[in-house]
């Protein structure tokens, strides 16, 4: 089996024609019985070999954390007396790019590849966040948020920098979305640092940046996705980690702005949350993107079994739960393409023309 990625490099490289690609594709659609409009499809596994790299690499950077770890306490590069080291994630992330130039570079494994991005990222963000701590002392930095939230940006920022790094070098369809969360991390410890001491005031403040945020990465992604409607090449995979990402960012901010997060719900909160489910359905339908509806599941789940409680249900509560969410999803499901059908095309042809087009199949034999 051939992913859509090996078809692209193939394109690039001159071994095939974009027609010979195009053709292949709807050769293979033609074969399915799952017509692809109702199939969000990234590149995951090619085959267990991936699982079995991934659940190897993991141990190996963990084994190479925690030796950074003992080096550090050993040499006293610690914060605090038994607190964490900069080696040990600078092991990691050092390790992961090693590891990435044979099974990301030259092998093309999926999920080895987003393992092994998220722990060059994540080793990059924390090392240079300990670095900084030590450089400045830990005793200036407890307690100060100002100070903190401005160690925490640039820290961010050159996370950012290493997940750019590592998109021109690899292309792994998950590296925008890491950069995207390394500029709202600089953003968001920016106004932590301008807010100091003020934080626990400001909490509506952050959770509406968090927000804003969110929104524009959603605009990102939506800009990815706009310049692949037929879903045929890498940048669908780049929109889809953009919406996992954004996705989060939206519901979180807007489910505690509204207060529907303190561990109980009215007749009127549980309602709403309903409703804005419903709505984020509506959305995720128009964008044929499933991750606003899996990211307001924890809410809209909560809502449900506190209801069914007040109508005195309360011993089958979480089951009535279950039973109604399990079954409205495997029904949206099944008919993802109709319902779809059905909220885009009374839209503008304005809107539609920047939307995941509804017949890819008809798209893909014109290109053939």
């Amino acid at each position: 089996m051939y992913s859509q990625q090996e078809l692209d490099d193939a394109v690039a490289s001159g071994v095939i024609t974009a027609d010979a690609a195009a053709a292949l594709r709807l050769h293979i659609e033609q074969q399915r019985s799952t017509a692809i409009p109702d199939e969000e499809q990234f590149r995951l596994l090619t085959g267990f070999n991936d699982i079995f790299v991934t659940i190897a690499a993991a141990i190996l950077l963990f084994a190479v954390g925690w030796i950074g770890q003992s080096i550090g306490q050993s040499l006293g590069l610690t914060i605090d007396q038994r607190g964490p080291t900069f080696i040990a994630p600078l092991f990691v992330g050092a390790t992961a790019w090693g590891l990435a130039l044979y099974f990301t570079a030259k092998r093309r494994m999926a999920l080895p590849s987003i393992l092994l991005l998220l722990a060059f990222v994540g080793g990059v963000f924390a090392a240079s966040l300990f670095t900084l701590i030590l450089g400045v002392g830990p005793d200036h930095v407890d307690g100060n948020d100002k100070l903190g939230g401005a160690l925490a940006a640039a820290s961010a920022a050159i996370a950012g920098g290493a997940a750019w790094f590592h998109w021109r070098k690899f292309h792994v369809p998950i590296t925008v979305a890491a950069g995207a969360a390394s500029v709202a991390g600089i953003i968001v410890g920016l106004l932590v640092s301008a807010l100091g001491q003020n934080l626990e005031q400001a909490r509506n403040l952050i959770l509406g940046l968090v927000l804003f945020l969110g929104v524009g990465i959603f605009l990102f992604a939506m800009w990815w996705d706009s310049s692949d409607r037929a879903r045929l090449t890498r940048r669908s995979d780049v929109a889809f980690w953009l919406h996992l990402l954004a996705a989060p960012m939206i519901v979180h901010p807007i489910f505690t702005l509204l207060g529907l997060n303190n561990g109980s719900a009215s007749l009127s909160e549980g309602l709403i949350v309903i409703a804005l489910y419903i709505a984020l359905g509506v959305t995720a339908l128009a964008v044929d993107r499933r991750a606003l509806l899996v990211s307001a599941l924890a809410y809209v789940l909560w809502a449900l079994a506190d209801l069914f409680k007040r109508f005195g249900a309360v011993e089958l509560n979480i089951a009535l739960t279950a039973l109604v969410i399990g079954s409205a999803l495997l029904l949206l499901s099944a008919f993802w393409h109709q319902a779809r059908g059905a909220i885009v095309r009374p839209l503008p042809e304005g809107l539609r023309e920047k939307l995941p087009i509804l017949d890819r199949s008809a798209i893909t034999q014109q290109a053939a």
